[in-house]
């Protein structure tokens, strides 16, 4: 492996630069991933509407509180916020208003934690290539100087340059694919865990306008 590195010349340096941010990333959002996938996220939802309506709003705000990723955060997030203006607001719509605008203030910041580090995967998958490409027409001129400069043709000057040009290629296509897969994966997750806070504090909300809607036709 390290004669491989030695032969792909100078170019070799930024590839494997990539490719240590690749990997730096991928176990990152491997971890982060992880862990939001143990919780269960349909289990959460039933749990804190079935202590909303039994009447525990503290215990379904610790339970919030106590579970970890972006769902149990937006949920508490609007929890907090209908906690505190439950007994203030006129109309059930406003009550409404103020809670959804809690829950889509904290999702955005959810979101973005989420995707955090997403894109320098892209920025690998697509430039990597490009520094293998560059590896490749410097190994050609590489080549090309030999042919030039040497009195007679020696296959072994010309074969150096192609080696350096092959490595550099397989190499920058071989850390685009550790970056481009992992991204692609990663992205599905994140589009998925949106979805899921969407359907949290949708429900969430609809128990609060259902609520006390019912409140008021009393």
């Amino acid at each position: 492996m390290l004669e491989l590195i030695i032969q792909g010349s100078f170019m070799m340096i930024p590839l494997l630069v990539l490719s240590v941010l690749a990997l730096a990333v991928v176990c990152d959002r491997f971890v982060a991933f992880r862990a939001n996938k143990l919780v269960d996220v349909r289990t959460l939802r039933a749990k804190v509407l079935a202590m909303l309506r039994d009447g525990q709003e503290e215990e379904a705000l610790a339970l919030c509180f106590n579970t970890i990723g972006p769902v149990s955060a937006v949920m508490a997030a609007g929890l907090q916020s209908y906690m505190k203006h439950k007994d203030i607001a006129g109309r059930v719509d406003s009550l409404r208003a103020v809670v959804q605008d809690a829950m889509e203030d904290y999702s955005h910041q959810a979101v973005l934690s989420v995707n955090t580090r997403l894109n320098v995967l892209a920025f690998v998958g697509s430039s990597a290539p490009l520094f293998g490409m560059t590896g490749t027409v410097t190994g050609m001129i590489s080549s090309f100087d030999a042919i030039a400069s040497a009195a007679s043709m020696d296959p072994t000057l010309v074969a150096s340059g192609i080696s350096e040009a092959l490595i550099t290629t397989a190499a920058g296509l071989m850390i685009a694919m550790g970056a481009v897969i992992p991204y692609h994966y990663f992205s599905t997750r994140a589009e998925s865990i949106e979805t899921e806070i969407v359907e949290s504090a949708s429900e969430l909300l609809d128990y609060i306008t259902i609520k006390h809607s019912s409140l008021k036709a009393k």
